[in-house]
């Protein structure tokens, strides 16, 4: 690997309060252990001291104070007991940042040393509990070297076992003394701060020096190479990282998208914790109950498992709050409406996190709204606003960055009723495997293999026999599951580029330009795909899957797309043809033909915003004219959405409502696309009757051709010939 144009081949790591915060839960045992045999804590300034130091040279500077009677020898051996004892109940305390980084410098080709001044027995029950072991090849410990630090003999006889030449070897360190060990060892060494600040002549020793883990991983990044797209079989990273990832509604894009995003992560590892925000308490029940949850994709039959997931009540404004302060990605996820009514508890959740100094926050906007995020960063400032005085809220906004998205996949959640029925059935499952008398590994061996296990190694009975019945319910915890959403196959989010953590995700291309991949979305895939469902529901389909199923909802597809939206894009814009490919058109056909539970009724919905001036359908087919293209397709597509609006497909649809009363009222086309007034407290942007008249016309006669019952206009996008059409 090249690191800041130094050939490295190895990686060494001193351990206490470099890759483990011990230091200090040292100090409190050492003091502890202090007070109970000598009476007398010992002090900070011998403790801060002895940083770095072999135990010899730490106890001839502890009684150098405290006079040769002071029992260090038994203070370290009584401190070592308390430091274990809370390390086997909660844990060792590992720096944020260690586990995306020993990931990364072992997956790039790295040989991985540990070199500590504690004794082995410590040191190898640290690396175990925090399950770091794996990556080191050897461990050099402070009981096997003669002298301890800042003698260089520990780091030059770890190179010397890696078989490296320690000038090639990354040493890290927290202490002067371990740097001035590295240093004479003739390595490279990295300071990592913990509690002591090196003097600044020993400081000057480092070959690199960092505030914490995380600043080394952010410059480590840029000498690593990012992992590409994953396959959507890839299994998720099974290192765990010290993030946590928030989504903000917890819907079908939320649960169904953002989830596998997160925790594909940047490949090397993911985050420890997923918490979503949703105020569907059926949700909230199952997730939190199994733990988990499934992703289905029909077209590959392939359940994905989602986990380390935790949900949390959206109108519990605290763990909202709470949300925003401790993750270091949100993705956004709520409709328009919802985010007006959020708008107060993101703004308080910003002004938690600002005042905790918990550094930036990136926020996916998901929103399918251009300038989504420009939307929601105005709704966010406009209720700080309220709360804090300007110059405040400035610097608390500055913290977070807002960022536009475009989503490139199709979700859908299970019906409740579905949901209800998975539970019933696993927890059955469950109740049985759990209820059969699960029968010990050593109860199961013939006697004499009984005896010669038990005599070989006393108290293994015991745990076999323990390990057998946790395995047996672990089995059986892993079978329970359910499956909250149907997926489509695309994976990748664009953002636009702005947030640093963005750049690492691997699921996430940054773009210069977001508003060109919008404009794909809306025009090429949105429009379409409202067309799709209105004319596969009025051809009496149900799902989007069964429409693509009859050829003229086919033909009319890729007509509309490869004749008249397509080439309408690439003239407005050539550098669209990056993103505009037959792959691209194809795919997204694939996606739409393999979409069996996408009801037609949730796509086709609300008609009228769809129908506007400037929106998917109406915009292209203004583009097109501009460059003197013909729509037929787009014109029959936006007779449908009235059609499909004046027979009620959708009852509850207000907008189909609406658009049959005006028309009912006039009987007039040019009344439904010109349509004028309140739409959500913003004017309607219909078409201009006057200027818009010929596309009125030629949207009404589709209509007229629709509605007569001895016409054969439901074929037409079968027999439709544009080399005629523009002949004549």
């Amino acid at each position: 690997m090249i690191f800041k144009e130094r050939l490295i081949h190895a990686a060494i790591f001193d351990m206490d309060g470099t890759m483990f915060d011990t230091e200090r839960l040292r100090f409190t045992t050492l003091k502890q252990a202090s007070a109970e045999l000598f009476g007398e804590t010992i002090s900070d300034e011998i403790l801060l001291g002895s940083l770095g130091l072999s135990a010899k040279k730490a106890e001839e500077l502890a009684k150098n104070r405290y006079g040769e009677d002071y029992p260090y020898a038994a203070i370290r051996k009584r401190a070592d007991e308390l430091e274990l004892a809370h390390v086997r109940k909660h844990g060792v305390p590992v720096k944020p940042g260690l586990y995306e980084i020993l990931e990364r410098l072992k997956r790039n080709g790295l040989l991985m040393a540990v070199a500590t001044s504690s004794r082995r027995a410590i040191a190898e029950e640290y690396l175990i509990n925090a399950n770091v072991m794996k990556y080191f090849d050897m461990t050099v410990c402070g009981d096997e070297v003669k002298q301890g630090k800042p003698h260089p003999e520990i780091f030059r006889t770890a190179a010397g076992e890696l078989n490296c030449l320690p000038e090639h070897c990354l040493m890290f360190e927290d202490s002067e003394n371990g740097l001035r060990s590295a240093s004479a060892a003739g390595g490279l060494p990295i300071l990592i701060k913990d509690i002591k600040e090196p003097r600044p002549e020993i400081k000057a020793l480092a070959y690199q020096a960092y505030d914490s883990m995380p600043d080394f991983l952010a410059d480590l990044v840029k000498f690593t190479p990012n992992l590409p797209k994953p396959k959507l079989t890839d299994a998720f990273p099974q290192t765990i990282n010290h993030i946590r990832a928030g989504i903000h509604g917890f819907g079908a894009m939320g649960g169904g998208y953002l989830a596998q995003i997160f925790s594909h992560w940047d490949g090397y590892t993911r985050p420890w914790e997923i918490i979503g925000a949703s105020n569907n308490t059926t949700l909230r029940s199952l997730v939190n109950a199994f733990g988990k949850y499934d992703v289905h994709y029909s077209n590959l039959a392939f359940h994905q498992t989602i986990d380390r997931i935790r949900l949390i009540d959206m109108a519990d404004e605290a763990a909202v709050c709470e949300m925003y302060a401790v993750c270091e990605i949100i993705g956004l996820c709520l409709p328009e409406s919802a985010i007006k009514q959020q708008a107060t508890v993101l703004a308080k959740g910003l002004i938690a996190r600002y005042q905790n100094g918990a550094g930036p926050l990136t926020i996916l906007v998901i929103l399918n709204k251009v300038g989504g995020a420009a939307f929601v960063k105005r709704q966010v400032k406009e209720a700080m606003l309220r709360l804090l005085d300007v110059q405040q809220a400035e610097m608390v906004m500055e913290s977070a960055c807002f960022t536009e998205t475009v989503v490139n996949r199709m979700v859908s959640k299970i019906p409740k009723e579905i949901l209800l029925k998975q539970a019933r059935i696993n927890f059955a499952s469950f109740e049985k495997q759990t209820q059969q008398k699960s029968l010990t590994l050593v109860g199961n061996m013939a006697p004499m293999q009984q005896e010669s296990v038990l005599l070989a190694e006393p108290g293994l009975g015991k745990i076999v026999s323990q390990l057998k019945h946790a395995s047996h319910l672990n089995r059986a915890l892993d079978q329970l599951g359910v499956t909250l959403f149907e997926s489509g196959p695309d994976m990748v989010l664009y953002a636009k580029k702005g947030g640093k953590i963005l750049e690492r995700l691997r699921q996430v291309q940054t773009v210069d330009n977001i508003a060109e991949i919008q404009a794909i979305k809306n025009r090429l895939l949105n429009g379409t795909h409202a067309i799709i469902a209105w004319y596969a529901s009025l051809l009496g389909y149900q799902t989007i899957g069964q429409g693509m199923g009859d050829e003229r909802v086919v033909m009319l597809v890729k007509r509309l797309v490869n004749n008249e939206i397509k080439p309408a894009m690439l003239q407005e814009n050539p550098a669209l043809a990056e993103y505009i490919n037959t792959s691209f058109v194809n795919s997204f056909i694939a996606r739409c033909k393999a979409s069996f539970k996408d009801p037609c009724r949730r796509i086709g919905r609300d008609p009228l915003r769809k129908l506007q001036r400037n929106e998917r359908i109406m915009g292209s087919i203004k583009l097109a004219a501009r460059y003197g293209i013909q729509t037929p397709m787009l014109e029959f597509g936006a007779a449908l959405g009235i059609l499909y609006a004046l027979r009620l497909v959708t009852p509850e649809d207000k907008e189909c409502q609406r658009i049959k009363a005006v028309f009912e009222q006039h009987g007039n086309v040019a009344d439904v696309l010109a349509l004028h007034g309140d739409y959500h407290g913003k004017p309607y942007q219909g078409l201009d009757q006057e200027q818009d008249s010929a596309l009125i016309e030629r949207i009404a006669e589709h209509l007229r051709q629709l509605t007569n019952p001895a016409s054969a206009h439901w074929q037409w996008p079968l027999s439709y010939n544009y080399a005629e059409e523009l002949a004549s």
